[in-house]
């Protein structure tokens, strides 16, 4: 399950690397349909646009990849050595609790 989510992040952390260069290109060099009319402003206005938006796709696709992964932690086991104290200390609070109820009663008793 390791090696899938590190091969997820390097993908994608590629994706947004390369991606957004590959729009500034695409743009800058007319490879889009449209965008040989555009004056220089304009074409560098928008493939700066387009570049940071595909990265946001990108962060977007990643996150929504994560969400749906099944968590990989196991089930949680406490340590037998403290359920074993935990366990005594319980018993040796009633058996004192036990203790103290029948001497107040005793002591009822003899007044």
């Amino acid at each position: 399950m390791g090696a899938q989510v590190l091969a997820l992040f390097g993908v994608t952390s590629l994706l947004m690397w390369a991606l957004p260069l590959w729009v500034l290109y695409a743009f800058n060099n007319q490879l889009f349909p449209g965008s040989e009319g555009l004056s220089q402003q304009s074409t560098t206005l928008w493939s700066g646009l387009l570049a940071v938006l595909s990265v946001n796709v990108v962060i977007v696709f990643y996150i929504i990849l994560a969400l749906r992964e099944k968590p990989v932690a196991p089930t949680p086991h406490p340590d037998p050595a403290f359920l074993a104290k935990a366990k005594a200390s319980l018993a040796k609070g009633q058996a004192q609790d036990q203790d103290q109820s029948q001497s107040a009663g005793s002591s009822d008793k003899t007044d």
